[in-house]
């Protein structure tokens, strides 16, 4: 299978929280470690995350700082990455920050049982890929990206979109900031949702590097072949 190379950021609570149980968006790292995902936002071709993310946190997935922008239009390309939105139902609001803020290209990804008009709407704001019957089909979607000149994909989430890549053997390397704080709460999302891998069925992953970042740490992973 061709398909781009493809990572995943994310910022996490010491117990493995990314957000409180109201879903609600919690500050975890510091100015540095927000400098350092705007290098990799900037870096990639495109940034994708799913639609819970969007309904959750309404992100607009920008670069946000002008010299990174600047160097991006040097080099030929728009100032921000393709932003994409794994959407089964087409669901996106019209009205989302990803339409509102930032100029560049914008791709909602959904599968066959999203309802036609609101597949209509939303292909006046972004372009639509259609892929699988009752959820997107993940493997086909990334190789369309590819297709389409998308050779390095950003995933920001959330915990769902994690677990179907994951699941799916789509991801190449993980990067993880372990913030200085404790979250709690069972119901509060986790890095990684779904069903979760059986015992001799586990993800492993191979340690790249691990850096202290103001108080908290940098894991790099990559994961390894299932």
């Amino acid at each position: 299978m061709e398909r781009p190379f493809i990572f995943i950021n994310s910022a996490m609570s010491a117990d493995g929280k990314i957000s409180t149980k109201e879903r609600r968006q919690v500050r975890i790292s510091g100015d540095t470690d927000f400098s350092r995902v705007d290098h990799l936002r900037a870096g990639s071709d495109a940034i994708m995350v799913g639609i819970g993310t969007v309904l959750a946190d309404d992100p607009s997935l920008t670069v946000k700082s002008k010299e990174l922008k600047w160097k991006r239009l040097e080099a030929g390309l728009e100032e921000n990455p393709v932003r994409v939105i794994i959407d089964s139902k087409a669901q996106t609001p019209l009205d989302a920050d990803i339409f509102r803020k930032g100029e560049g290209k914008r791709i909602i990804i959904v599968s066959g049982s999203a309802p036609s008009e609101r597949i209509s709407r939303l292909g006046a704001f972004a372009e639509i890929i259609i892929t699988g019957k009752e959820n997107v089909d993940l493997v086909k979607a990334m190789e369309i990206l590819l297709r389409n000149g998308i050779k390095r994909v950003m995933v920001e989430g959330g915990a769902t979109l994690n677990w179907g890549m994951l699941s799916s053997g789509l991801v190449d390397e993980i990067y993880t900031f372990v913030g200085n704080l404790i979250i709690g709460g069972k119901n509060a999302p986790t890095f990684v949702d779904g069903d979760g891998f059986q015992e001799g069925t586990l993800l492993k992953l191979d340690l790249i590097c691990a850096d202290k970042i103001e108080q908290g740490v940098l894991l790099k992973w990559k994961v390894l072949a299932r």
